[in-house]
């Protein structure tokens, strides 16, 4: 009778029950088999660690930083810490929990005569475990891994997005710096001019008009040059908020040319390999799989279910006699509840799961085909930026001379200052346009690699 009730709670462990969870299948997607810019398969661009894409030390420096003390990132930590802790709460249902009891009673009873009895028991057992017949408790635990998972994977969309954008607040930052940069060099150029013509009108060798426009151009480039200042200021103060502490980049740091601070040329990959690299598509998936597990839980709710309770321990009426030979109890027992009528409570919550399920199967489509989107638009962005910060470079290199010449003609008398005005509007916005389109180059290629899922090498480990 001892070993028969010793095998007792291993029996659950021995019944393999069955699952009412339907068949995992991964939607269709709809989305082409390589990107329209892309005439062969290269390597993955997820392989490509954000260290060996981000050349520039400093910028290294502030994502170490920023991934070390980010709030948004420790916020994503923590929820996977949480995850991983409820996911063990539903594993540890499937097994028996035995727990160990002690109970003392002390009663008196008058029929047939004045008596007062003792009791006194020590038992060990298992409570109320349920027999996971239809798999229930297992798809509940299915369910919890599953949202660990996709928890995780939100962890890491956190962190590529938090690399993402500091590298980009860092890009903004130094183009910033360079369009302050130019707009003092404007408005030492403007000082210049004012002082000349303002000498020649004193002298009566210019015109009232001359003065007046020399002067808008030159208040015109010192209300840019506060501008900026301020915009560099937020800037600054934007890295500190993403880094979690006060950053000081050097005023030398330049936007400087391709490869001086991204690697220049992305491996582009195929569309499949988003599906595997990306961690938003991955957390689509994980809900996906685990709104599946639910519809088990769901369907399984119709049916009995079956728990265990047994346990072994010894008895007495004294105290000392406690552990004598003879004072063995042991009971062992079974509960079974199935439900009737519950005004549609069960089928209920089986619609609701399988609604949350098409719910996880359109999130997911729509997470596969974002992802193919933001890959081509920042591929036909990379294919035209380089023409177009060519033509600009062409077009500041001949606005310069254009300018010169401007100059050079109102000196000699031939023209008025108004051509040299224009000329100088038209050099200091081409200049400032060429500063925005490097960094808009930059900022492509930083989009592109978070758009492919960049950096699996220097993810943090799940």
């Amino acid at each position: 009778m001892n070993k028969c009730f010793f095998a007792l709670p291993l029996l659950p462990l021995l019944l393999a029950g069955c699952s009412m969870a339907p068949d995992y299948q991964a939607p269709s997607t709809g989305i082409a088999e390589r990107y329209p810019q892309v005439d062969r398969p290269v390597m993955p661009v997820a392989d490509l660690g954000w260290r060996e894409f981000f050349l520039d030390e400093g910028l290294r420096g502030l994502i170490d930083q920023a991934l070390a003390q980010n709030h948004d990132l420790i916020v994503a930590t923590t929820n996977v810490e949480r995850a991983r802790a409820l996911y063990r709460v539903e594993r540890s249902a499937q097994l028996p929990t035995v727990s160990a009891g002690a109970t003392a009673s002390r009663s008196r009873a008058n029929e047939p005569a004045p008596a007062i009895a003792n009791q006194y028991q020590v038992n060990a057992g298992v409570t109320a475990f349920e027999l996971d017949f239809f798999g229930r408790v297992r798809n509940l635990s299915d369910a919890a891994l599953e949202t660990y998972f996709a928890t995780a994977a939100a962890r890491e969309t956190v962190r590529l997005a938090l690399v993402a954008e500091v590298a980009n607040a860092y890009l903004a930052l130094l183009s910033d710096r360079e369009q302050l940069a130019l707009t003092e060099r404007t408005f030492h150029a403007q000082k210049e001019s004012y002082d000349l013509i303002k000498q020649a009108y004193d002298r009566g060798t210019s015109s009232l008009l001359d003065l007046r426009q020399a002067e808008t151009a030159l208040e015109t480039a010192r209300a840019d040059q506060a501008a900026l200042r301020r915009q560099v200021a937020q800037d600054e103060n934007a890295l500190a908020l993403l880094v979690g502490s006060p950053v000081r980049v050097s005023p030398d740091k330049q936007l400087g040319e391709d490869g001086s601070l991204l690697l220049p040329g992305l491996p582009e990959g195929l569309p499949s390999d988003l599906l595997a690299r990306r961690p938003d598509i991955a957390q689509a998936e994980h809900n996906l799989r685990a709104a599946n597990a639910n519809i088990g839980a769901a369907r399984a709710a119709f049916f009995p279910r079956i728990s265990l309770t047994s346990a072994l321990g010894t008895a007495s009426r004294s105290l000392s006699g406690l552990f004598d030979g003879g004072s063995k109890v042991w009971n062992v027992g079974a509960d079974a509840s199935l439900p009737i009528f519950d005004f549609g409570a069960n089928q209920a919550n089986l619609d609701v799961a399988k609604a949350d399920r098409d719910i996880a199967v359109a999130n997911y489509q729509g997470a596969v085909r974002t992802g193919f989107r933001e890959v081509a638009d920042a591929l036909v962005a990379r294919s035209t930026l380089d023409d177009q910060v060519a033509a600009q470079t062409a077009l500041v290199a001949a606005t310069r001379e254009s300018h010169d010449l401007a100059k050079l003609r109102y000196e000699k008398g031939v023209d008025s200052y108004l051509q040299v005005l224009d000329a100088q509007r038209s050099l200091y916005a081409a200049e400032s346009t060429l500063i925005a389109l490097r960094q808009q180059r930059l900022s492509n290629l930083v989009t592109l690699y978070k758009a492919l899922g960049g950096g699996l090498s220097d993810r943090a480990p799940t």
